[in-house]
């Protein structure tokens, strides 16, 4: 008969009976420790390396190499190629957040374009505020207000001539409709494509909304001729590098954050709903708190993301909330690796890297390689490009073992044919070549 043995880790494991032997008795029962997965460095000595290479290169090399490298010099970095990297590393920002609530909770959103947008508005409003009197009808209110004949503010512009209320709404607005969204739709426990698609309906709503003028958006031309942030002119070549290096920084801080989340005991919940709901559930946990709170910040960031895209590219509009643009975070997250988290923003990376090129290059052929370049990957690289790199190097670490193992068997099947120790014949089978120590 087995008894329960309970350890200090409190798992309790069925103890089993030891089959007589010497100096053993029947009545014996094994014994051990249930080892509990440890939680390891953020980040390998490696990755730590490359951390602060980017960084250095983000604070240090890129603002060197735009403001005192001569124009006329091959290192010259432009200020497009500036411009066009900030912009690409706040997409990577949204292709991190993609990668929390779809490579490791298993929630694939098509509307993570309407936070994006929902940053960059609350920014821009900030922005259309800083024109002052410097706009073309030199009026305290927008130029579109005074367009529209408005003779006040709307009352959600009530606090957007400051700073710090604007940096809260930033953060408060996505994730409050993220969490009023999420709840209804995690407590209705949909999932899957339905889930999909009723994300990519809210943000073609929330599109059509801002359309109108009179939300006091500016409808279809949204917030563009901004002059000046904290009152500091937004077009100098010092501001545009400040915006630049924050960015980078903020996508490198949202990386370590996403790092340590996923390493933690939450986000090993989130992969096991990721992987098997049910049985986290018969587990005793509640998904519903889980899904929620990395879908709120799945949102945020993509809100921060926004607001710091709309200094550098200078205009805000509907478009911004388009389904296609939803579609693409997905595919930069695909393209690169999902559940990697470095895999999106390499994704991103390459992907708007091409787009800059092909739309001026092949700007009608830029939708078909998109389709292609989504359908190549679900085919072909379902881990993307992450998980090829990651095959590859396993292939090359196992072909030295499978060799080993090639040799030992050859071995054994030798020794059998000549009724021989296998050891016996070790020395023939490594055999150097005569000469070979001459």
């Amino acid at each position: 008969m087995t008894t329960p043995t309970t350890f200090d880790t409190a798992i309790t494991v069925r103890a089993e009976p030891v089959e007589a032997g010497a100096g053993t008795s029947t009545s014996s029962v094994r014994t051990g420790r249930v080892a509990l997965p440890t939680k390891g460095p953020l980040l390998s000595g490696k990755g730590w390396t490359a951390f602060f290479v980017a960084l250095i290169v983000v604070c240090a090399v890129a603002p060197v190499l735009n403001m005192w490298v001569p124009a006329d010099s091959p290192l010259h970095m432009s200020d497009y190629a500036v411009a066009l990297v900030g912009k690409i590393m706040c997409y990577a920002i949204c292709a991190l957040a993609m990668d929390l609530i779809w490579g490791y909770t298993g929630i694939l959103s098509l509307g993570h374009g309407l936070f994006f947008a929902l940053g960059g508005y609350m920014m821009g409003m900030y922005l259309m505020r800083q024109i002052g009197r410097d706009g073309n009808y030199k009026s305290d209110l927008p130029d579109f207000m005074v367009f529209l004949d408005w003779k006040t503010l709307p009352w959600h512009w009530t606090f957007s001539d400051s700073f710090i209320a604007t940096l809260i709404l930033i953060v408060a607005v996505p994730g409050l409709i993220a969490f009023v969204f999420g709840f209804f739709a995690f407590r209705s426990r949909i999932k899957g494509v339905y889930f999909s698609i009723i994300t990519q309906a809210m943000t073609f709503a929330a599109m059509l909304l801002f359309f109108r003028n009179e939300t006091g958006f500016g409808g279809n031309n949204g917030f563009t001729d901004f002059k000046r942030i904290l009152g500091i002119p937004i077009a100098t070549q010092e501001m545009r590098m400040t915006i630049f290096a924050l960015t980078g920084v903020t996508l490198l801080a949202f990386f370590l954050f996403a790092k340590w989340l996923i390493a933690s005991k939450f986000g090993r919940v989130l992969q096991a709903i990721r992987d098997a709901e049910s049985r986290v559930m018969f587990s005793g946990y509640n998904p519903l708190p889980y899904k929620l709170s990395i879908w709120v910040i799945s949102a945020v960031m993509c809100g921060v993301a926004g607001a710091l895209y709309v200094p550098q590219v200078g205009i805000i509009n509907p478009s911004e909330m388009s389904a296609a643009n939803s579609i693409e975070i997905a595919i930069w997250a695909a393209v690169g690796g999902r559940a990697s988290l470095i895999g999106p923003i390499i994704g991103a990376f390459i992907v708007n890297g091409a787009k800059s090129w092909l739309t001026v290059a092949y700007p009608e052929y830029w939708l078909y390689f998109l389709g292609a370049l989504f359908i190549a990957v679900t085919l072909f690289l379902p881990n993307g490009i992450v998980g090829l790199v990651r095959q590859w190097l396993s292939r090359e670490k196992a072909a030295p073992v499978a060799a080993s193992s090639a040799r030992a068997e050859a071995q054994r099947s030798l020794a059998t044919e000549q009724g021989m120790e296998p050891e016996a014949i070790a020395a023939p089978l490594h055999a150097e070549p005569k000469g070979a120590r001459a």
